[in-house]
């Protein structure tokens, strides 16, 4: 072998092809990186009917998901309020109840955004319907809202009628918590504009808001009946305001604390 075959030989192994594209008709969730489309190992989301307190995001998000995953029109979902609140864990759980009712849908997972083209022309002809998710969005650049804007809207190219974006993210209007923070922006109002016409862009908005100590301790009892375990209201109150916050997930981290105890696995 001659110096510069050893050379491209060695190139090789420092940066080995990209595996093979799975078949995005065959499983139901994927992971998106930019690279290639790979199936998720182990996708198993919590049933719908664990989810407390939020009935009203359900009703709308199955809606709208059976739409995608029969054909027909659908909403780009933007789910957006407080951490902890189910957000992530809804998206997930409702692919699932539609697969479960039949519809033809696939959950992917999305972490490069600037490759959503490449994304949308590799999914484009395929029979079934995916929703695109997009976890914990922060779009803290004004360069930013308007590439995912105009991905929205399919640029020069018409986006796939099979693909809708499912995004969350813990504010309404996608906008950084100080916006004169950012030193890219000439004028702050233009900042504002292009993050408030990205929100805008999302036909189905629903939002998640803090809980009640009624919601956070139905949740608690939700899950404890689910797996047998006994708790004690003043101590799952207790768990919380340790953790300052009511949450579905604080929730499930006192019930895993109680299990735990209880010499259980859940």
């Amino acid at each position: 072998m001659d110096p510069l075959e050893r050379i491209a030989a060695a190139l090789e192994r420092l940066s080995p092809p990209a595996p093979p594209a799975a078949d995005p008709r065959a499983h139901p969730a994927y992971r998106w990186t930019g690279e290639t489309l790979a199936a998720t190992r182990g996708f198993a989301p919590l049933p719908l009917d664990r989810l407390i307190g939020i009935d009203r995001q359900k009703t709308a998000l199955v809606r709208n998901l059976t739409r995608l995953a029969a054909g027909h029109a659908a909403q780009d979902v933007l789910l957006w309020g407080a951490r902890g609140t189910g957000k992530s864990a809804l998206v997930k759980s409702t692919v699932a109840a539609v697969q479960a009712d039949g519809g033809d849908l696939a959950l992917v997972e999305v972490t490069a955004l600037d490759r959503l083209p490449a994304l949308f022309a590799a999914l484009a002809p395929v029979p079934r319907g995916f929703a695109l998710f997009v976890d914990d969005l922060g779009v803290d650049e004004p360069a930013e809202a308007r590439a995912l804007r105009s991905m929205l809207e399919g640029g020069a190219e018409p986006r796939p009628a099979n693909a809708r974006l499912l995004v969350t993210a813990n504010r309404r209007h996608l906008m950084p918590r100080d916006i004169a923070e950012q030193d890219s922006a000439i004028n702050p109002r233009d900042s504002v504009d292009d993050h408030l016409a990205l929100a805008d862009r999302f036909g189905l908005s629903l939002g998640f808001h803090a809980l009640d100590q009624d919601g956070y301790l139905a949740i608690v009892g939700r899950y404890a009946e689910v797996h047998g375990l006994p708790f004690d209201p003043v101590e799952a109150v207790r768990w919380a305001t340790q953790r300052g916050s009511r949450s579905g997930r604080v929730a499930w981290q006192y019930v895993v604390d109680v299990a735990g105890r209880e010499g259980r696995a859940v």
